[in-house]
């Protein structure tokens, strides 16, 4: 009897072991409020569309992520917050008004939208017990990045934002 109950705990062990790291699963760090995600999902979503998105941006010189260059230097207790605003952004702003007829495209969008979605609840659910502050930091630098966003029409600023999503995406894996 013990040795099947060590067989099974061995063959738990080793099945916990190399499933984990397979499965993309990230522990995201938001000042007090923690999430888990499967960030390496949806940056191989991501990279999938890169270089069709990013080669329909006609505004090359313009940036609204790297500009800001607010992501790197945002204190952890304001990232839950700033990822909370981010992520409204993409799922109200920048998938819906993304316009592509290609279908690879526009499935890749709809996984993308789906994960953001499900972060955002996960981040509501931090707000809603108090564990995902918004302080002055965070809401001046989403203010600055609406505010680059809205210099463009909604395609084109759709296009940016949504050619920009690596610059997120590495924030967020940097978030520990």
């Amino acid at each position: 009897m013990k040795t099947s109950g060590l067989a099974f705990g061995l063959l738990s062990a080793t099945f916990y072991l190399l499933w984990t790291p397979s499965s993309g699963l990230k522990i995201l760090h938001l000042g007090s409020c923690v999430i888990v995600t499967n960030l390496q999902e949806i940056q191989s979503e991501f990279s999938e569309i890169r270089d069709s998105v990013q080669a329909s941006d006609k505004n090359i010189d313009f940036r609204i992520l790297r500009n800001t260059g607010s992501l790197q230097d945002t204190e952890p207790s304001d990232r839950c917050c700033l990822l909370r605003h981010l992520l409204r952004l993409y799922l109200d702003r920048v998938f819906k008004n993304y316009q592509t007829s290609d279908y690879h495209t526009l499935r890749k969008l709809s996984s993308l939208a789906n994960s953001f979605l499900t972060m955002k609840k996960d981040l509501q659910l931090c707000h809603a017990y108090m564990t995902c502050h918004c302080g002055e930091e965070a809401t001046e630098k989403y203010r600055q990045i609406l505010s680059h966003f809205e210099q463009l029409e909604p395609q084109a600023a759709a296009v940016k934002v949504l050619g920009e999503l690596d610059i997120l995406l590495r924030w967020m894996d940097e978030a520990e």
